[in-house]
């Protein structure tokens, strides 16, 4: 228990034979009951942690590999079962700190939070120094595409799985639906966002273990791949929540500054194709693809705007 509330820590993992160990020796007194999911590993890792000597451990075994998003989903469908106040997450590899769980718990119990998740930019985390330029494009591409996906603004580093849920937010989405591959918590923060719950960022340490491989991650391939899945549920949240939900404007300022956008961008590349003919297009048609992206890029920037105002004010 910590401050009167049940929690539970659920850990994805899958071959971390040499990182399960050391991770579930970091868990704090206070945390309830450990979920360890088992994503079909190779190696030991479900032998280790069976053996481990720890009663709060429970084990849970996927029958086949389907991805890191699907083992948390089973952690909190069984923290839903076992009806926790808050859940938290952490991954296999004992690249995050749980002596900053509370940080973590403090604003859900206090009311300011549904969610919340880790994150190493902010101050007293890490430096930008200390991660990869590949990893640091790649993880700015992916938040800033995450912003306009999921409409949470102030939010950064997205790809941390380090985070907590409350019961409500638990209980209000609907997992069987979420993504379970990696790309998981920018599908999370979608829907979390339909159903307007609170998220925050809470500043973390990384912890980097020399010669010891802990993230999967590549950045910019990562951000590749992840890339259509976002603007999948971009679409999805402005369906479900400003056109099944109080149906507000900003999509159609949304909408149609893409369609203006992409006609500009169409105008645009029709006019490269002519000179490399040896057509001369007219003046006319470069300023109707100029047009067109500015009037296009303006909407879309307004729905933006409105979008903003809708995170500030429910948060």
């Amino acid at each position: 228990m910590y401050r009167n509330k049940s929690v539970s820590l659920v850990i994805p993992c899958r071959n971390e034979e040499k990182l399960i160990i050391p991770t579930l020796q970091g868990v704090p007194e206070f945390v309830d009951k450990i979920f360890v999911i088992d994503d079909k590993s190779t190696d030991k890792t479900a032998e280790l942690v069976k053996n481990y000597q720890d009663i709060r451990v429970k084990l849970i075994l996927h029958e086949k590999n389907i991805g890191p998003g699907a083992a948390i989903i089973t952690g909190y469908k069984k923290s839903k079962e076992e009806n926790f106040d808050i859940v938290a997450v952490c991954g296999g590899d004992n690249q995050m700190p749980l002596e900053q769980l509370k940080d973590l718990l403090d604003p859900l119990i206090d009311g300011t939070a549904d969610y919340t998740k880790g994150n190493r930019f902010m101050e007293g985390g890490e430096k930008l120094s200390d991660m990869p330029i590949t990893r640091v494009i790649g993880n700015t591409i992916i938040s800033l595409l995450t912003k306009i996906a999921s409409g949470y603004y102030k939010i950064f580093d997205v790809v941390d799985g380090f985070t907590a849920i409350n019961k409500k937010a638990l209980s209000a989405i609907d997992w069987d639906k979420a993504w379970k591959k990696y790309g998981y918590p920018m599908d999370f923060l979608v829907r979390l966002n339909i159903h307007r719950f609170r998220v925050m960022d809470i500043s973390r340490r990384a912890i980097y273990l020399e010669g010891v491989r802990q993230s999967q991650i590549k950045g910019l391939s990562y951000a590749l791949r992840v890339s259509p899945m976002l603007l999948k549920n971009f679409f999805y949240r402005l369906h479900k929540r400003y056109l099944l939900g109080d149906f507000h404007p900003l999509i159609f300022m949304y909408v149609l500054g893409m369609i203006l956008m992409f006609c500009g961008i169409a105008v645009g590349i029709y006019i490269i194709i002519c000179k490399f003919g040896g057509e001369l297009p007219t003046g006319a048609t470069a300023i109707l693809s100029a047009l067109l992206l500015i009037f296009g890029g303006q909407l879309f920037l307004f729905g933006m705007l409105f979008d903003m105002m809708g995170d500030r004010n429910e948060n």
